[in-house]
């Protein structure tokens, strides 16, 4: 018996999925992610040991934050400060011996709302409103990657008040309007806290990026993610999508959507990914 194992490795925690190529069984399990980068390596090979249970491993799939250096399979992880060019794919196939995928987590997750969804729109894009911001492109049913993976969260969107600093060192990022980080910095408060007032400039801010990212990649839909977007709901995308349609002129106003397959959209796409790369 054989299976597909997944990977989500966060900055807060680890889950690794394993699917059963005969009786489709599935096994999860979670852990707080260690801050050693050691601890972190033994960790996933004890879950993939685990939610293999015995069985053959037939592709390993993983979302992961980016950076990622994809031509010498590197993986800097931004909230994972001690994770720096490690090279998990030689790791990963050299102990498993079988293929390992990984991609930015992002990347993953857009893989999953459209392969799951059944989207069949050419521009599709999947953006994730948590404790950051992150987005992943499809194009014609492939996922985008151009020079890096782009960084729709690190457009500049000026602070009507003050100069607002983002996690990544820039001013002004989208992600430090927007994100659960952002809005702590910004309101003094978690996102589920947010009062009315405060839930439309968050709405107002995203939907300027929307905007920008509307007028460049005109994407036809765009699915939202994430603890932010959940908690914010269909309100925070209805508000967004009033403020782009008044401001978008020329192109036309993409689709906001919010995901229905919750808080494990990374790691149901690292066991598609898994799968769709073994059998291509």
């Amino acid at each position: 018996m054989s299976c597909y194992i997944g990977l989500d490795i966060g900055g807060t925690k680890i889950m690794v999925k394993s699917i059963d190529t005969n009786t489709h069984q599935s096994i999860l399990y979670k852990e707080p992610t260690p801050i050693d980068y050691l601890e972190g390596i033994n960790l996933l090979h004890h879950l993939i040991k685990k939610a293999a249970n015995g069985r053959k491993i037939l592709g390993i799939g993983a979302a992961i934050g980016g950076p990622i250096d994809h031509k010498n399979h590197l993986v800097s992880p931004l909230h994972q400060p001690n994770w720096r060019d490690i090279p998990l794919k030689k790791i990963m196939e050299d102990k498993w011996q079988c293929p390992f995928y990984v991609d930015v987590d992002t990347n993953v997750a857009a893989f999953a709302e459209y392969t799951l969804g059944d989207y069949q729109q050419g521009r599709f894009l999947y953006i994730t409103l948590s404790t950051g911001m992150g987005g992943g492109f499809i194009l014609d049913g492939k996922i985008y990657q151009g020079l890096s993976h782009p960084e729709i969260a690190h457009q500049c969107i000026t602070h009507p008040y003050n100069i607002v600093i983002c996690e990544c060192g820039a001013s002004n990022c989208l992600e430090a309007l927007v994100s659960g980080n952002g809005i702590r910095n910004i309101y003094k408060k978690p996102a589920e806290e947010l009062n009315t007032r405060e839930w439309d400039e968050v709405a107002y801010h995203l939907a300027l990026g929307l905007r920008n990212i509307a007028c460049i990649l005109s994407p036809e839909v765009i699915v939202f993610g994430g603890g932010v977007s959940i908690g914010g709901g269909n309100k925070l995308l209805d508000l967004s999508a009033n403020y782009l349609h008044k401001e978008l002129k020329l192109v036309s106003s993409p689709k906001l959507i919010l995901s229905t397959l919750g808080y494990d959209t990374a790691l149901e796409g690292a066991v598609l990914f898994a799968q769709a790369k073994h059998l291509h």
